[in-house]
């Protein structure tokens, strides 16, 4: 596959995972903070995730061939030894870190969220995270364009 076909592939899958946190950060979360009503949070949470879990696999996968079509391929990755390795590793530490959070969220927060109003300000937190490090990721990337940091 072509590098322009995957980086048009990146930037719409980056839209719609970027997006679509930012929308929920300033619709759909304040309402749901200043009504106390997590159902708020949890019906969009339930729309959104097919459509943003798909943008975030093909994110990872377009993400890592254009690595590789870079010269970063996996025996690279955290040597953070060339400008654009740098970019690479930064993303890959950045997206354990969605993971991360996404994981307490499915397990730990959300459970307790849907019966229990008060899990609304430990959610805040996930939702302004993960959004917070979309858009990193976003800035990160945009320097591969300048040939890394």
């Amino acid at each position: 596959m072509s590098h322009h076909l995957l980086l048009i592939i990146h930037l719409l899958c980056a839209s719609i995972w970027v997006g679509g946190h930012l929308l929920l950060v300033f619709g759909h979360l304040p309402q749901a903070l200043k009504e106390k009503n997590q159902n708020i949070i949890l019906n969009y949470e339930r729309k959104y995730e097919p459509v943003g879990m798909t943008a975030l696999v093909l994110l990872v996968v377009t993400g890592i061939m254009m690595a590789y079509k870079y010269g970063v391929s996996f025996e690279y990755w955290f040597h953070f030894a060339t400008p654009i390795e740098k970019v690479v590793s930064t993303k890959l530490l950045l997206l354990l870190l969605t993971v991360l959070f996404a994981l307490s969220a499915q397990f730990r927060v959300l459970p307790k969220l849907k019966n229990n109003p008060d899990k609304l300000p430990e959610m805040t937190f996930h939702i302004v995270s993960v959004t917070l490090i979309g858009v990193l990721m976003l800035v990160f990337g945009s320097f591969v364009r300048f040939g890394g940091f």
